[in-house]
């Protein structure tokens, strides 16, 4: 009789607690706990010790999370089994400490659903402790017969908006319900994006775009469903309207054109998962795109959030637009005398490398006759540009050195010759 709140009053179990046979419970229940507790580490360390991947994996985490309070239930209940045989009494603390298990279970069962709605984050770990706490607080009241005190002091503060009023008991449960209910459609929605996201044969801007797009819609239809629920007429969102209106005009314009001008990226095909873009002198390659901003992880690790405004109104220069393959050069000198068809051949050789294309194949030229040598420049196409230039060139200029140095040919350095005109010899005394 896990809900029947007469016996589960909380001076009944301090009372209870003063007698041998509340004590031998509370023993055998935390014997339970402890045993479950036990076997959740032993699982811990076989399935997810090893394996944190599995903590993102929804139905994993869930069984996880509930291994503790449902183990922990039934070695309860077969202790209040066998210990009300061989007692014939009531088992009030091992009654309570099943209700206690029980809503434990409830309490992880949401927060894994809270966990699969939200994104990984910071936020996600809050929402998920106060979500925890909340539940434990609603539970302990209910048990202590605090809840109708609660309820009476919430009916107490109340207000009137026109004709209808309103008290604060009314708005905290409208609020769980739209809270509870977005959490649900964000779980759902983010299921259906996984789903979405696994279909290879779709192009990957049309897959963000359906996700998006179901999230959204799920969203929105979860806020339609709820106010009806908690009592609020649809019909009175009319007269926000305007305001609303008002508000995308003023304080809102840029967010409602970064979140448009999201989906016309996506629907036109201009940017793409993995391009490599060049937005105000900064070269990286597109790693996220969201609903206000693309991701643009650089070089160096580095990553800078360019609004999608930014990149409708802007000029961008994406570098992987049409073909993935990129045209790179070297520029090198030699000196005067060099035999420049032997260097152009040697350039070309060094060029020989597994990430530099055959087909356009490398090709050396003569580029200015300057003061101290004879510019040269070495320019090939590299197939997998997501790997950086740094080593590829620095592989490419140690060729160049080896094969110049074999073929006797002189890399010049600048160097002046400094004439003193009209010096007149020291007169000797």
């Amino acid at each position: 009789m896990l809900f029947i709140r007469k016996e589960m009053n909380f001076f009944a179990l301090l009372d209870a607690l003063q007698t041998k046979n509340g004590l031998i419970e509370l023993a055998l229940g935390l014997l339970c706990v402890i045993a479950a507790y036990a076997l959740a580490r032993r699982l811990y360390r076989y399935w997810f010790a090893h394996h944190p991947e599995r903590y993102d994996q929804f139905l994993p985490y869930t069984g996880f999370r509930l291994v503790l309070p449902v183990s922990a239930q039934v070695l309860v209940v077969l202790a209040s089994f066998t210990w009300g045989r061989v007692e014939h009494a009531p088992m009030l603390v091992l009654h309570i400490l099943s209700a206690l298990l029980f809503w434990l279970a409830v309490i992880r069962l949401c927060t894994a659903v809270v966990r699969q709605a939200f994104p990984h984050s910071r936020f996600e770990r809050h929402s998920e402790h106060f979500l925890a706490t909340a539940l434990w607080l609603g539970f302990v009241s209910w048990t202590i017969g605090f809840d109708v005190a609660v309820m009476d002091w919430l009916e107490s503060i109340s207000f009137h908006v026109g004709k209808t009023r309103l008290d604060l008991l009314t708005i905290l449960n409208g609020l769980l319900w739209v809270t509870v209910i977005v959490v649900v459609a964000l779980w759902a929605s983010r299921l259906i994006e996984a789903r979405i996201m696994k279909l290879k044969h779709l192009d990957s801007n049309l897959r963000i775009v359906f996700a998006k797009l179901t999230r959204t819609g799920l969203v929105v239809a979860a806020v339609l469903v709820a106010l009806p629920v908690v009592g609020i007429d649809l019909t009175v969102l009319s007269v926000f309207g305007g305001a609303v209106g008002i508000g995308l005009g003023f304080g809102l314009q840029k967010i409602a054109s970064n979140f448009v001008s999201g989906f016309i990226i996506l629907l036109d095909h201009s940017i793409r998962i993995g391009d490599r873009l060049m937005v105000d002198n900064r070269v990286g390659y597109v790693t996220k795109m969201t609903s206000r901003y693309v991701v643009l992880k650089g070089a160096d690790g580095t990553e800078a959030l360019i609004p999608n405004d930014a990149l409708i109104s802007n000029t961008v220069i994406n570098q992987s637009y049409s073909d993935r393959n990129m045209w790179t050069s070297l520029p090198v000198q030699v000196a005067y005398g060099t035999d420049l068809d032997l260097a152009l051949s040697l350039l070309k050789q060094a060029s020989d490398h597994p990430r530099v294309l055959k087909n356009p194949g490398a090709n050396a030229f003569v580029t200015l006759f300057a003061d101290s040598g004879i510019n040269l420049e070495l320019g090939f196409w590299v197939a997998d540009p997501e790997n950086g230039f740094m080593g590829l060139k620095s592989d490419i200029n140690l060729a160049i050195w080896r094969l110049f140095k074999q073929h006797n040919i002189e890399i010049p350095f600048p160097q002046r010759e400094v004439r003193i005109v009209g010096d007149k010899p020291a007169q000797q005394g």
